[in-house]
């Protein structure tokens, strides 16, 4: 029933802000990065954030979240908060990242710090070493999740597939909670999206994914790239792309339309074409993951996979200097 409740809570949350943004000319107006063409509402990430702290809540005081972890993902709110200022007046990113930074620490000690790398033939369990590698992760998650938020369904639909992905492996409220709680917001967003989530929404997200992989890894040291292979259509395409664009020179803080999935919308994809060829994707990786007894061997197969798209979608739109 509380599954409902939140849904039904994020769906109208959406809806209100939705209209409340459109009455008031709050609207993300087109510009040289932007994938729509019409100005739209972009704050439905508030409805969505609400929804899954809520939910946590819930969680929490009804004792069905240990409270560790529960710590660790309530630290999200801060990057919420902040990302909504952010949405309204711009801040300096050299502020957004001294609160990325301080939200991935107060994380990571939530979490009581991230214990084992492992690669297969060798782990590394330096603490200084993981600890940064894992300060590192949830920057980076917290900024490319934001990055590749860009058309319609994208954003949300990689969160819904990795709640998904993530209850049917390992199991847990939580990732009902940021199903629901997604899937309200995702209604007005999907296809002819109405709004939005914006920063505020997937600055969380990313940072969830981020607290969950390091939580889990935690539990089990291979389930670091369980996760790694989950969120491979997001991370792969924004880190490669950080690369060309370094390699090519270019001024990396400056706007760009040069992520695989923009690249398509440019060679006449429609959004809703694009977005679902990633859930397709997502499903592939997924059976890979839950099939594939040797994680090994799966995190090899989609790191082709995933070049072999890369090149595709190169054939499609070229990666220009």
């Amino acid at each position: 029933m509380i599954y409902i409740i939140l849904l039904l809570l994020s769906f109208t949350l959406t809806y209100f802000i939705k209209n409340y943004y459109i009455k008031n000319a709050i609207l993300d107006e087109v510009n040289e990065r932007s994938s729509h063409t019409v100005p739209t509402p972009h704050g439905g990430g508030i409805a969505l954030a609400i929804t899954w702290l809520v939910g946590l809540g819930y969680l929490y005081f009804t004792s069905q979240i240990e409270a560790d972890f529960f710590y660790a993902l309530s630290v999200g709110v801060i990057i919420s908060v902040v990302s909504f200022f952010d949405d309204i007046y711009e801040l300096s990113a050299k502020l957004r990242m001294i609160v990325q930074s301080v939200v991935a620490m107060l994380g990571l000690f939530c979490l009581g710090g991230f214990e084992s790398l492992e690669f297969g033939l060798f782990s590394i369990e330096n603490q200084i070493i993981t600890n940064v590698f894992a300060f590192l992760l949830i920057v980076w998650f917290i900024n490319l999740y934001n990055f590749l938020d860009g058309i319609n369904g994208y954003a949300g639909s990689e969160a819904l597939f990795l709640a998904a992905a993530g209850f049917l492996l390992f199991g847990g409220g939580h990732f009902l909670v940021l199903g629901v709680a997604v899937l309200g917001f995702l209604y007005w967003n999907f296809n002819k999206a109405k709004i939005f989530m914006g920063d505020v929404g997937s600055t969380l997200l990313g940072y969830n994914v981020a607290i969950f992989t390091l939580y889990y890894a935690n539990q089990e040291s291979t389930n670091l790239w369980i996760w790694i292979v989950l969120f491979g259509v997001f991370w792969f395409d924004a880190t490669l792309t950080l690369v060309r664009r370094k390699l090519n020179g270019e001024k990396l803080s400056q706007a760009h339309k040069k992520h695989a999935y923009q690249r398509l919308t440019q060679a006449k994809w429609s959004h809703f074409k694009v977005t679902n060829y990633m859930i397709g994707l997502n499903i592939v990786l997924f059976l890979m993951v839950y099939f594939i007894g040797n994680i090994a061997v799966s995190f090899t197969i989609s790191l082709l996979l995933l070049y072999l798209v890369y090149i595709f979608i190169d054939s499609k739109k070229t990666f220009e200097k």
